[in-house]
């Protein structure tokens, strides 16, 4: 268990625990709190693992993905979010991520996630149809995307209140 891994998530408490969970299962674990540090701590450390936090103080981890894998293009990224929604998993995985968990999440799904060959699903397809809340979420977090992240862009392409997108992005995703 030689692995390096790189821990890469703004809140520095969760950060700090991760790190040290990795570090008494053997592993040597680093973190880093934000993109600047990340890109210095994986240029340094040479990590061959990275868990990256999709949301780094208002930067998409999602855009640090290309960086992280041109400079270490055998590393094996898994993307954690408190927010989670297919689009920003299809887009995660798209851009090179071998995983996408939603928190909490345990360090077993983290390290098997990190062993697995392909990108799986962590939840199996639901027989019903998404919910309408649901399928509103779905549809601002893919705008959201489309327009990288920016707020008062994605409310001008929904026609929404720029202060009404936010309170519903400050919400947790409608359950299916």
């Amino acid at each position: 268990m030689n692995a390096v891994i790189l821990v890469i998530d703004d809140n520095s408490t969760f950060n700090s625990i991760l790190v040290r969970t990795l570090v008494r299962r053997g592993y040597s674990a680093v973190g880093a709190l934000d993109v600047e540090s990340a890109l210095s701590m994986a240029e340094k450390h040479q990590p061959d693992r990275i868990v990256l936090d999709l949301n780094l103080g208002g930067a998409s981890g999602l855009a640090l993905i290309p960086a992280l894998l041109e400079r270490l293009p055998d590393c094996r990224i898994v993307v954690l979010t408190g927010y989670a929604s297919i689009t920003t998993a299809v887009e995660a995985i798209k851009s090179g991520a071998v995983q996408y968990l939603a928190k909490p999440v345990e360090i077993e799904a983290i390290l098997s996630a990190f062993e697995a060959d392909h990108p799986t699903r962590t939840e199996a397809t639901p027989d019903e149809p998404l919910s309408v809340d649901r399928m509103t979420w779905e549809h601002i977090q893919r705008v959201l995307s489309e327009h990288e992240g920016n707020i008062s862009a994605t409310a001008r392409a929904l026609k929404m209140h720029r202060r009404t997108l936010q309170r519903k992005l400050l919400k947790r995703p409608a359950k299916t």
